[in-house]
C-alpha cells in the first residue's frame, strides 16, 4: 500500500496499534475539510504493529489529550515537504476536560459549569486524580 507524501501536515506516528481510531474521534478529524489518511496496524520494528495517522493540513492538536490516550505517540509537523518539528508524548501533568469524574458526591456532578481536571499520582501506573475530591480516573489502556 503507498499512501503519499505530504506537503504540509501533521504525521501521527508510533500509535498503540487499534487505538488510531479513538484518536481519530477524540481529535475530531472527521471534521476537517482535507486530507486524513489513518493506516491501521502498520509493520514496526520498535513495536511489532502500530497505527499511523497522516493530516493533510497543519492543525492545533490537543498534545494532552494525545499524551493521555497513548503517551508512546510521535508527532511529526511537516512543512514544504521537509521534517520541522518532532515531539515525543509523554503524559501530561494535568488533563483538562477530558476525563469524567465518576464520583456521584464530587463538586463537578452538581457544578456543571466547572472544568474536569485531572493530575497525575503515580506516573508508572498512570494514576490521575480528580482535583476536587481526589477520586481516581480510569485507566485510558484499560
Amino acid at each position: 500500500m503507498i499512501i503519499g507524501k505530504i506537503k504540509d501536515g501533521i504525521v501521527l506516528d508510533h500509535i498503540t496499534a487499534g487505538r488510531g481510531m479513538e484518536i481519530y474521534k477524540v481529535l475530531g478529524l472527521d471534521k476537517l475539510d482535507c486530507t486524513v489518511a489513518m493506516i491501521k496496524n502498520a509493520d514496526s520494528i520498535k513495536m511489532g504493529k502500530k497505527d499511523i495517522i497522516k493530516v493533510g493540513q497543519i492543525i492545533d492538536l490537543k498534545f494532552d489529550v494525545l499524551g493521555y490516550i497513548d503517551p508512546g505517540i510521535t508527532v511529526n509537523i511537516i512543512q514544504n515537504g521537509e521534517l520541522v518539528k518532532r515531539e515525543h508524548l509523554t503524559l501530561p501533568e494535568r488533563v483538562r476536560g477530558i476525563i469524567k469524574c465518576k464520583n456521584p458526591r464530587c463538586i463537578t456532578s452538581t457544578e456543571q459549569e466547572l472544568v474536569q481536571e485531572f493530575r497525575l499520582t503515580d506516573r508508572e501506573k498512570k494514576i490521575y486524580r480528580c482535583i476536587y475530591c481526589e477520586h481516581e480516573a480510569p485507566n485510558p489502556e484499560e
